[in-house]
């Protein structure tokens, strides 16, 4: 028996719902700051500085948008979505400082060649729902906030009406990690993403179960790297109390996890609710190796189902 639905049966673009791709005005502006984040020259190249993680190099080939687009291409993809980098903090910021630098986000990402959507970003400070609006009029695939920002029902609660302005617009939501918070000890570059990141996603999947649908009904989300793996917590979340169900509104991309986790989590939530992202350039992508059917569902099926027909068919335009 198909288990997908008829009316997506036939030809799909195939999809990668998460990259980052830095475009030349957002360059700009972080060559411009003298505070975190920034971009420091420091030859031969440029450093990225950021609260909470260690100086890293910064490859500005890997933000070249022609030779992004033909890795596009390379991967077996149609089209790749551009997301904020949250991790830089910038969505985070005061909205003065916040502003120029998200306005320049957007502007450099409409410039993308054909091979590109992207997502929005939110300012937190300040949260705008009427420039949510616009942008996804303007053709922005969803919006993507950081998983720290939905924390909590109060964080639900100042996001609210950006949430609404998705579900009025049938756009979703990509659940971003980051940034990592200061510390006061020297840790290692890897330990943002192994501690951080992880614990953030798993507390944004848990509250979204717990406040964010409720309020949200229609509101389709999209964890990235597989909410931090929080799915296959449910043994510990029935055994205490918490009640588990099946939600075809709430999705997990695959970014930074390879064929053991995801074969794990579709295990556990079903084929239908994993789309493929690969955090490019982050992470060079890899072969999943999980056989076609499940390529097909990650790259194809799913991500129709979580962009909506509406946006797919756009992006093909």
């Amino acid at each position: 028996m198909n288990r997908f639905t008829t009316d997506l049966a036939g030809s799909l673009l195939r999809v990668d719902i998460h990259q980052h791709l830095w475009p030349e005005p957002l360059l700009r502006a972080l060559a411009r700051r003298r505070e975190a984040p920034r971009l420091v020259r420091r030859p031969p190249g440029w450093i990225l500085r950021v609260r909470g993680e260690v100086d890293t190099p910064v490859v500005l080939a890997d933000h070249d948008p022609d030779r992004r687009a033909a890795l596009v291409a390379a991967d077996g993809l149609d089209r790749a979505l551009v997301a904020p980098s949250s991790p830089l903090g910038i969505e985070a910021l005061s909205a003065g400082d916040a502003e120029p630098l998200i306005a320049a986000y957007h502007e450099g990402v409409a410039e993308l060649p054909g091979a590109f959507g992207a997502w929005a970003g939110v300012g937190l400070a300040e949260p705008d729902a009427a420039a949510v609006s616009r942008l996804l009029d303007q053709g922005f695939a969803g919006a993507c906030v950081a998983a720290d920002a939905l924390a909590g029902p109060a964080r639900f609660e100042r996001l609210g009406p950006v949430l609404e302005t998705l579900e009025r617009h049938d756009a979703p939501l990509l659940v971003h990690p980051g940034p990592a918070p200061e510390r006061d000890f020297t840790a290692p570059a890897w330990w943002p993403a192994l501690t951080d990141y992880v614990s953030g996603m798993q507390a944004a999947w848990h509250a979204f179960t717990v406040w964010g649908r409720p309020a949200h009904p229609r509101l389709r989300v999209c964890f990235a790297m597989l909410a931090g793996l929080a799915p296959l917590q449910r043994e510990r979340l029935v055994v205490r109390g918490g009640r588990t169900y099946a939600d075809p509104g709430v999705f997990v991309d695959t970014s930074s996890y390879g064929a053991r986790a995801i074969d794990a989590v579709v295990r556990e939530l079903g084929v239908d609710r994993l789309v493929y992202g690969s955090d490019r350039p982050v992470i060079a992508p890899g072969e999943l190796a999980l056989g076609h059917a499940v390529e097909v569902a990650l790259r194809e099926r799913n991500p129709t189902r979580l962009l909506g027909h509406a946006t797919v068919e756009a992006l093909a335009a």
